[in-house]
């Protein structure tokens, strides 16, 4: 059974790294490294507590914003995805991305404080 899953992963690996472009590929790792940021974040706070707990929220909403907001920059980026998104070029949907992160951190911080 294990030699049939790394088997399933590595063919996984190599057909991801054939064929997904180096945008989408930069977009992924943005990606893991928001989940990253928001699992050490939730084991913090179960580990030390939630104090300012203002705070905790405002920086767990902001990892949660930020994933969605990514994972709709990497939907309207991928090639394979053009006939959902007819009109929007890869380019137009960067810039929706950085300006809903603007209004994300925008409201983050008002949360904070």
């Amino acid at each position: 059974m294990p030699e049939t899953l790394r088997s399933v992963v590595a063919k996984f690996y190599d057909e991801y790294m054939q064929s997904t472009p180096k945008r989408l590929k930069i977009v992924d790792a943005y990606l893991f490294y928001i989940m990253l940021t928001g699992i050490v974040q939730f084991g913090y706070c179960c580990l030390v507590g939630t104090f300012p707990f203002n705070s905790f929220l405002a920086g767990f909403i902001s990892t949660v914003g930020s994933f969605v907001l990514g994972v709709c920059l990497r939907l309207q980026s991928n090639p394979q995805n053009k006939g959902e998104f007819t009109g929007i070029s890869p380019e137009r949907s960067f810039a929706d991305f950085i300006f809903a992160h603007v209004i994300l951190h925008l409201v983050v911080i008002n949360f904070i404080g």
